[in-house]
């Protein structure tokens, strides 16, 4: 049965400032309880030195609910709070806690109630965590809100496919309270700000499997600051593509547990153990598509142009498309590209959206290659690779 402990309230912490002085406390062991959880949370801040309002305990309140194994645990300032989010994963009762802000926490309000991150110089080492954990802690303005994800996908997965971007200063995989499977969703923020929208641009709108996913900033002010813009726009063919591009060379689909899904992008080391891996690409602003077309399809006139026009249409959606060629065969001459389209964009940025959107795609019974292909070998017309 749910039950609250009554603390003392020295501070008398008001019903306005409540969202932001309180944190969720999840995977509580089966003999936990609401003095208990007071006890020990308050003796942990004092520890670690997180009790920045002085003397006394940092817990006044906690709310228990002891049928899902979970608590709202409520400090004395907002600012001990924000420190309290620095414990996620400690050891409580022999099992590892999850602590996270309640799903009423509001950033961009509790940013002008007082500090929205832990202090640096908590002695986390007192209590057995390791400085820098980015486990929790996904809050600020430029908090991310990531949906569409895969069922299937690791907390650890989707980390490596985040931080293939920049280090995470945080990041909350939202998960069933009841099985603790992940509901598809969750929230992250990177340590550096100008990362932020370099990422939502690569990877909204990404294709994974089945799923597409859907990223933008989570909070009310989630707009690109005017001083990112000329970040993004150089980002967006350096630095994302850079690394959301890596993609198995060949490969048609990800195998993740048996089940195949086209047009997984790899990131890095994503995946890593999880079936064959062959060597990663080196972007460029071309793309090679395979398995799209039959050189009998190609020897009509009339049939080669609606092709023509057809891969032009459908490649323009992807960026600023330049060029497009596909190789013809011809009758005693052995052609050099047949069977295959190749799509040149004015950057890498429109290279790797039309890869990762492309690749695995079912056409005529046969699922699609896409690669990165030379530009230097594409500018001299050299389509034998």
């Amino acid at each position: 049965m749910p039950g609250v402990y009554p603390g003392m309230f020295p501070f008398g912490g008001t019903q306005a400032t409540r969202h932001a002085r309180r944190v969720y406390v999840g995977g509580l062991p089966p003999l936990a309880n609401e003095q208990t959880i007071a006890t020990y949370f308050s003796q942990v801040m004092a520890a670690v030195g997180g009790n920045t309002a002085g003397p006394g305990d940092a817990v006044v309140n906690v709310y228990i609910n002891q049928e899902k194994k979970f608590a709202f645990v409520e400090m004395r300032t907002v600012e001990e709070a924000s420190n309290a989010m620095a414990l996620d994963g400690i050891m409580f009762e022999g099992v590892s806690v999850r602590v996270r802000r309640p799903s009423d926490y509001n950033p961009s309000m509790a940013a002008t109630l007082g500090p929205s991150q832990p202090s640096p110089h908590l002695n986390l080492a007192a209590v057995g965590l390791t400085p820098g954990n980015a486990a929790g802690g996904a809050d600020g303005p430029d908090r991310i809100f990531v949906g569409g994800l895969p069922y299937y996908l690791t907390e650890i997965q989707i980390k490596e496919l985040l931080e293939s971007f920049g280090p995470l200063r945080g990041f909350d995989l939202v998960k069933d309270r009841d099985t603790g499977n992940s509901k598809g969703y969750g929230f992250c923020v990177y340590q550096d700000p100008a990362v932020t929208d370099v990422a939502i641009a690569a990877l909204n709108g990404l294709k994974m499997g089945d799923k597409t996913l859907s990223v933008r900033r989570a909070s009310a002010s989630g707009q690109p600051k005017p001083d990112q813009a000329n970040v993004l726009a150089h980002a967006q063919q350096q630095i994302a593509i850079q690394k959301l591009a890596l993609q198995a060379s060949g490969a048609n689909a990800v195998a993740l547990g048996g089940m195949g899904f086209p047009g997984l992008p790899m990131m890095g080391g994503m995946f890593s153990g999880i079936g064959g891996m062959s060597p990663v690409e080196t972007p460029t602003n071309v793309v090679a598509l395979t398995q799209v077309v039959s050189p009998d399809e190609l020897k009509d006139d009339e049939e080669y142009q609606d092709i023509l026009e057809d891969m032009k249409e459908e490649c323009g959606k992807y960026g600023n498309l330049v060029k497009l060629v596909i190789p013809r065969p011809r009758d005693g001459e052995d052609v050099p590209g047949v069977g295959k389209v190749f799509v040149e964009y004015s950057d890498t940025a429109g290279a790797a959206k039309a890869k990762a959107s492309l690749h695995g795609r079912r056409f005529g019974g046969h699922s699609v290659v896409a690669v990165y292909y030379p530009a230097e070998k594409f500018s001299i017309e050299d389509y034998g690779g």
